[in-house]
C-alpha cells in the first residue's frame, strides 16, 4: 500500500519552473566527479605518447557514461515532479552512486572496474525500472520500459567488461555505452513497447531543464577555478603563474559572457511541442556534453602550465588548450534555435576556426604564452560577439 501511495499520481505530476535544493544537492557529487576527471586528463598527459590515445579514449568514455546518468535525471526531474518523494529517493539514490563511481574513477579500467560497472547498471536499470512499475498503463510508462530495455542490453555489456579486464573491458565498455548512447539519440526504439515518438509520451519543463543546464555549465566553469587555483596556492605566486591565473580568470569571463549572452532572450514555456522536446532530450544534452568537455580541458591545461610554466611547452598540452574552447565554442553553436527572424549565427564557428589556424605555432611558444594567447582569443570572440549582438540583459540559453 505504502508503494501504492508512493507511485499515486506520477504521470499526472509536472515539474516546476525552477530547479529544486535537491537537485542542487545532487550536482555537488559531480563537482567531485569532475575534478576527478580533470585529474584524469593531466595524468593521461604525463604517460608514454604511444599510449596516449588509448588513455585519452578511457576518459573520454566515463566522461560520457557519467553524462549520461546526468542528463538522464535531468531529463526525469524535467518531466515529473522533483518534489515527490518517490522522485527525490530515486535522485538521493542515483547521487549515492555516482559518488561511488567518482571515487572509482581514478581505477575504473583497473582494480575498480567490477565495482565501477555494477554501481553504473545498477543505477541506469535502477531509475527506468521504477519508472515502468509506477506509470504502467500510461505512456510514459510505455517510454521507461523501452529507456530499460536498452539499458539493460548496455548493463550485459558492462558487467562482462568489468568481469573480463584487459583490452576486453575497453571493447565492452564501449559497445555497451554506444547501445546506450545510439538508443538515446533514436528514442529508445524497442519491438511492441509503443510505437509512439518520444514526444507523445512524456511533456517536458523547458524551463526547468534549461535552468538545469545553466546550473551544471556553472559548476564546470567552478573547475577551471579551482584546478588553477589550487595549483598557485601551493608554490605561491610567480611572475608566470600569476599571469596564467589571470589568462584562466579571462578564460573563465569569456566562456561566462559567450554561454550567457550569445543568444537573445526568447519566449520560453513549461512545456514543449514535439520537436522543442526532441531537441531538448537529444541535442542539447549532447552540446552541453561538448561545453563541459571543453571547460574540463581548459581547466587542465592552465593548470598544468601553472605548475610547469617552464618552456618547451609539449604539443599534447597545446591540443588541451585550445582544444578545449574549440569544443566549447561548438557545443554552444549548436544551442541556437534558428527561425526565419534570427537566423543561426556563425559567429562562434568563426572563432573555432582562428583557433584551430592559431594553434599549431604555439609549440614554439613557452607555456605561459600559449594560456595567455589561447585567453585572449576568447575574450576577443567574446567582445565581438558582443558587438555583434548587443544583447540585452542575460538569460538562459532558450534549448
Amino acid at each position: 500500500m505504502l508503494t501504492r501511495s508512493w507511485m499515486r499520481g506520477l504521470g499526472e505530476s509536472r515539474s516546476p519552473r525552477g530547479a529544486t535544493v535537491l537537485e542542487l544537492l545532487f550536482d555537488i557529487v559531480y563537482v567531485f566527479a569532475l575534478a576527478r576527471l580533470a585529474g584524469r586528463v593531466a595524468d593521461d598527459l604525463t604517460i608514454v605518447r604511444h599510449t596516449l590515445l588509448s588513455e585519452a579514449g578511457q576518459t573520454l568514455l566515463i566522461f560520457t557514461a557519467m553524462w549520461m546518468i546526468w542528463s538522464l535525471n535531468a531529463l526525469m526531474a524535467s518531466s515529473y515532479d522533483p518534489r515527490r518523494s518517490d522522485i527525490q529517493v530515486i535522485l538521493l539514490a542515483t547521487m549515492f552512486g555516482t559518488l561511488v563511481l567518482a571515487v572509482s574513477l581514478p581505477q575504473a579500467f583497473g582494480q575498480r572496474g567490477l565495482i565501477f560497472a555494477c554501481t553504473y547498471v545498477i543505477v541506469q536499470v535502477g531509475r527506468p525500472l521504477y519508472l515502468t512499475l509506477a506509470l504502467r498503463g500510461q505512456l510514459g510508462g510505455l517510454l521507461a520500459a523501452r529507456v530499460l530495455a536498452w539499458h539493460v542490453a548496455s548493463g550485459v555489456l558492462w558487467i562482462g567488461g568489468g568481469i573480463s579486464g584487459g583490452m576486453g573491458r575497453g571493447v565492452f565498455w564501449t559497445i555497451a555505452l554506444s547501445i546506450e548512447v545510439i538508443g538515446a539519440a533514436s528514442h529508445w526504439p524497442a519491438p511492441r513497447l509503443g510505437a509512439q515518438r518520444f514526444t507523445r509520451m512524456v511533456v517536458i519543463s523547458e524551463v526547468h531543464l534549461a535552468e538545469r543546464y545553466n546550473q551544471f555549465f556553472m559548476i564546470a566553469l567552478a573547475e577551471v577555478v579551482l584546478e588553477a587555483g589550487a595549483a598557485v596556492s601551493f608554490p605561491g605566486f610567480s611572475t608566470a603563474r600569476t599571469v596564467t591565473l589571470i589568462a584562466a580568470f579571462v578564460a573563465v569571463v569569456a566562456y561566462w559572457r559567450i554561454y550567457f549572452y550569445h543568444v537573445a532572450p526568447g519566449q520560453t514555456a513549461t512545456g514543449l511541442s514535439a520537436g522543442g522536446a526532441l531537441r531538448l532530450a537529444h541535442s542539447a544534452g549532447f552540446s552541453l556534453l561538448l561545453i563541459v568537455g571543453g571547460i574540463i580541458c581548459t581547466a587542465v591545461g592552465f593548470g598544468q602550465v601553472i605548475e610547469d610554466p617552464d618552456p618547451p611547452i609539449d604539443w599534447a598540452l597545446v591540443v588541451i588548450i585550445f582544444g578545449g574552447p574549440v569544443l566549447f565554442l561548438i557545443g554552444r553553436s549548436f544551442l541556437e534555435r534558428p527561425s526565419p527572424s534570427r537566423p543561426s549565427c556563425r559567429l562562434l564557428l568563426v572563432g573555432v576556426l582562428v583557433l584551430i589556424v592559431a594553434a599549431p605555432p604555439m609549440v614554439l611558444l613557452p607555456p605561459v604564452a600559449v594560456a595567455a594567447v589561447a585567453a585572449l582569443i576568447l575574450a576577443a570572440i567574446a567582445v565581438v560577439d558582443g558587438l555583434a549582438h548587443r544583447r540585452g540583459p542575460q538569460t538562459n540559453p532558450p534549448l
